[in-house]
């Protein structure tokens, strides 16, 4: 349930309720707002909702009570009816600005990552992608740099002012990934990997949780909540697309997902249209879908030579194509009333 209390209600009241459900032994979640504070009550047993929520309601400083049905709660619009604004240093993911986050899919030299960032930037993205550690279907498959691809990474955003996004897989890696990364990337494969959800929620770096292959909005939402749990709130969710009949395309890209979650959640959203059409051909129409749907960013595989790339060359833009879908897309954030 959440608590709301008065506009301008003073710390003594705030505290009066943190306290009366605390000694009711619930987990407490505060959200300020710019009028008005909202306390999440976490661990309510549906048949003491109503009994607690008419006790709480006499206390000092309450508007009102509002049970939250939903099985996530902090990820809800009720717990947050504000969008969540995730800021990685001067850049706000979530606000009016569609931020783009551009780089090869994996990390392969220090030439390639280098000469993408600046060819990313060049055109307007605002973080580098690259996977240091990558999950391949086949054992046999390129499987990353590990360490040092963190490394080149971050010699690339000092030289770039990139910020880095990138993929932690283990929940042994978090602290290491953390320290090269502005945020960690969990991917499609790990949406349901509890224990590094939980871990994640630990680290206090903003966190971009992909969709799994055939997860539903709710499953998504539910993985997200794992990490705030943790205490960590700096979550935005990634559409890359779900797993249909559909042979065409490498997955199905759900372009309404992106309205849906932004009714259901305050959490920024983000479309990753290469590995949703797994087509270089198709980055661009879906990518502008994306934007004029309400995305808050987007993720795009760049590759200075996808036919010499070592993982999925086949759905990476050029830096010449990646730089015309740039001013393609920024027309599309103004007919919506964004920024790019």
């Amino acid at each position: 349930m959440i608590i709301i209390m008065r506009t301008g209600a003073p710390q003594e009241q705030i505290d009066g309720v943190v306290k009366a459900l605390e000694e009711r032994g619930y987990g407490i979640h505060l959200s300020r707002g710019v009028e008005k504070t909202i306390i999440g009550a976490i661990g309510a047993l549906d048949e003491e909702k109503q009994l607690v929520a008419q006790q709480i309601e006499t206390l000092p400083g309450v508007e009102r009570v509002v049970p939250i049905l939903k099985p996530y709660k902090l990820a809800s619009k009720e717990f947050q009816p504000e969008p969540t604004v995730i800021r990685v240093g001067d850049i706000a993911i979530g606000g009016d600005r569609v931020v783009v986050m551009a780089g090869p899919c994996s990390v392969e030299s220090e030439e390639q990552v280098l000469a993408t960032a600046r060819a990313v930037r060049a055109a307007g993205a605002s973080i580098l992608r690259g996977g240091a550690f990558k999950p391949s279907t086949s054992p046999y498959g390129f499987r990353g740099l590990e360490r040092e691809g963190l490394e080149l990474l971050r010699l690339a955003a000092q030289e770039t002012g990139l910020r880095v996004i990138t993929e932690v897989m283990d929940p042994r890696d978090v602290e290491l990934v953390g320290e090269y990364a502005d945020i960690l990337q969990i991917g499609t494969r790990s949406m349901s990997n509890f224990m590094l959800l939980s871990e994640v929620g630990q680290a206090r770096k903003p966190v971009m949780l992909k969709r799994g292959l055939s997860a539903t909005i709710e499953e998504w939402l539910q993985a997200a909540e794992y990490i705030m749990l943790g205490g960590n709130h700096e979550v935005m969710l990634c559409e890359r697309g779900i797993r249909t009949f559909e042979t065409y395309t490498r997955n199905t890209v759900d372009i309404n997902a992106v309205p849906a979650v932004k009714e259901l959640s305050h959490l920024p959203v983000i479309v990753d249209p290469s590995h949703g059409t797994g087509r270089a051909s198709l980055v661009g129409a879906v990518a502008r879908a994306a934007v004029a749907a309400g995305a808050d960013g987007l993720m795009i595989e760049v590759h200075p030579q996808p036919e010499r790339a070592l993982k999925d060359g086949h759905q990476s833009l050029r830096p010449d194509e990646f730089e015309r879908l740039m001013k393609e897309l920024a027309a599309v954030a103004r007919a919506v009333a964004r920024s790019l």
